[in-house]
């Protein structure tokens, strides 16, 4: 019976804690867009620039070896495109 008394704030508390964690992803927008990131998955990002470029890492010819082959090993050869 002593045990109801440790069991009902904890489970009280629990329910607080998870009703301020929906109230807190109601208000930061978490629901706001449900379709465009179910379709988002399906886009595919060739757009982005290799990752070479992003990182403004020098380049061979410039005498600086770059850290990414120094560190994994060579690149793995690049997956053929997919069918459509």
């Amino acid at each position: 019976m002593m045990d109801f008394f440790y069991l009902i704030p904890i489970a009280i508390g629990l329910g607080v804690v998870g009703l301020g964690a929906f109230m807190w992803s109601l208000r930061s927008g978490q629901y706001e867009d449900l379709d465009g990131a179910a379709a988002r998955i399906l886009l595919e990002d060739e757009a982005l620039p290799p990752a070479e470029t992003i990182s403004g890492e020098g380049s061979a010819a410039d005498g600086a070896a770059p850290e990414a082959d120094s560190i994994s090993g060579p690149r793995p050869p690049e997956a053929p495109p997919r069918p459509r």
